[in-house]
């Protein structure tokens, strides 16, 4: 007789203990002695139970053993709740989950991910920080901060509402730190000066330009500096032209804004005039007319004087550029066999003057240096007549007074 033998039979369930049965769309069945792969959309998978008398295959037949009843079971991720419901099992909240301190844990149908929060990326199970100015996020000025980051801008611009962008700043409108006036540009700003004014070396305040330092041309005679301009004056006696630079001497002599006696002869001369007396003869000279004075020659006394002497007057201004041809004296007459002799007889001392003979009967009066005025020089310029036909030698004087302006015009 053979002993009888009692038999336990021990069910291994491989889709809670072989991670990952089944991968992609597939989910993991439990069998008896294995486990079956089939799709999600199985009409036979019933989520998120797991049937182990589903009638994945026809059932078999009908045998005089007894059969054990199983409990329903959930698949791994849930839980039977007190109402035999597979519900989700929250690992997150549970703290059941396997995520790094660094990470988060999010919880999922199932199961739970972990993941990074934003402005940190996974790396080999550590969350890094993302250093998001290596990509630009910043218009101008990026700061890297743990989990984000911060954008500013240069000096002279104000960062946008979207945080990012940078927006210039027109400093002229807010604030014109100019004295006079502001130029904005992109990013800063320039400060500009009226004409007349020059910009400091603080590029902020403008001083006065004098423009009379810069070139003694700018004026003909007096350059007057005033804030912003500057202006030409001319000395009395002149006027201002249109050129606003140049002077020209004012004629008092021909708009009677003098003060000679209806005796005297109003004579003009660079920057003023002069009053003139009635030309006075002395003896033994009678006077011809009103400026020639005549030695008889009948006149014992007249022997050695000139035959004649005649007044004339003339002006030059200051510093006239030399050599210059100033006066030409020549004879009224020529007679036979007569020549005649040019000089100054007189009234030369400083040697500025020589008389150039020009022609038989003519010289002029060269200035040779410079006079400076004011000054008034007399001349006796002296024309001998020689006739060796009728041995005859005589003179004439022009006694001319030349008026040196205080002025170069």
């Amino acid at each position: 007789k053979i002993p009888s033998k009692s038999y336990q039979m021990c069910y291994i369930d491989e889709c809670r203990t072989i991670p990952e049965a089944c991968r992609g769309d597939m989910v993991c069945v439990n069998q008896n002695g294995g486990y079956l792969c089939i799709p999600r959309t199985n009409p036979v998978y019933r989520s998120p139970y797991l049937n182990p008398y589903s009638n994945i295959y026809p059932p078999p037949p009908a045998s005089n053993y007894p059969t054990a009843t199983r409990p329903l079971i959930c698949r791994f991720g849930y839980q039977m709740d007190e109402n035999n419901q597979c519900v989700d099992i929250d690992e997150c909240a549970a703290e059941s989950h396997q995520c790094n301190p660094t990470q988060i844990c999010i919880n999922t149908e199932g199961g739970y991910t972990c993941s990074c929060t934003e402005g940190y990326w996974l790396l080999e199970g550590q969350c890094l920080d993302i250093d998001e100015c290596r990509y630009g996020y910043c218009q101008q000025l990026c700061a890297n901060v743990p989990g984000s980051y911060s954008c500013t801008c240069n000096p002279g611009f104000t960062l946008n509402d979207d945080g990012r962008s940078c927006q210039d700043v027109n400093e002229c409108t807010s604030q014109n730190p100019c004295v006079q006036n502001c130029v904005n540009t992109y990013g800063s700003f320039l400060c500009r000066c009226d004409p007349g004014y020059e910009l400091e070396a603080d590029g902020i305040s403008c001083s006065d330009m004098d423009e009379c330092s810069f070139s003694e041309f700018l004026c003909q005679h007096q350059c007057v500096n005033e804030p912003g301009a500057y202006y030409c004056s001319c000395p009395p006696g002149y006027i201002l032209l249109d050129d606003n630079r140049s002077c020209q001497d004012i004629n008092e002599c021909e708009t009677r804004n003098n003060t000679c006696t209806t005796q005297q002869t109003c004579f003009n001369i660079q920057g003023g005039y002069k009053c003139l007396d009635p030309v006075k003869c002395e003896d033994p000279y009678i006077q011809i007319n009103d400026n020639r004075c005549m030695c008889p020659a009948e006149n014992p006394g007249c022997r050695d004087q000139p035959f004649t002497i005649l007044y004339r007057d003339m002006d030059v201004v200051s510093g006239r550029s030399v050599p210059s041809d100033i006066f030409q004296m020549q004879a009224t007459t020529r007679y036979p066999g007569a020549y005649y002799i040019f000089q100054i007889k007189s009234g030369n001392e400083g040697r500025e003057f020589y008389m150039r003979q020009t022609g038989p009967i003519s010289a002029t009066l060269v200035m040779t240096r410079p006079v400076k005025g004011p000054r008034v020089i007399q001349l006796d310029l002296e024309m001998i007549t020689v006739n060796t036909v009728i041995n005859f030698r005589g003179s004439s004087v022009i006694r001319l007074r030349i008026y040196v302006s205080q002025y170069s015009f």
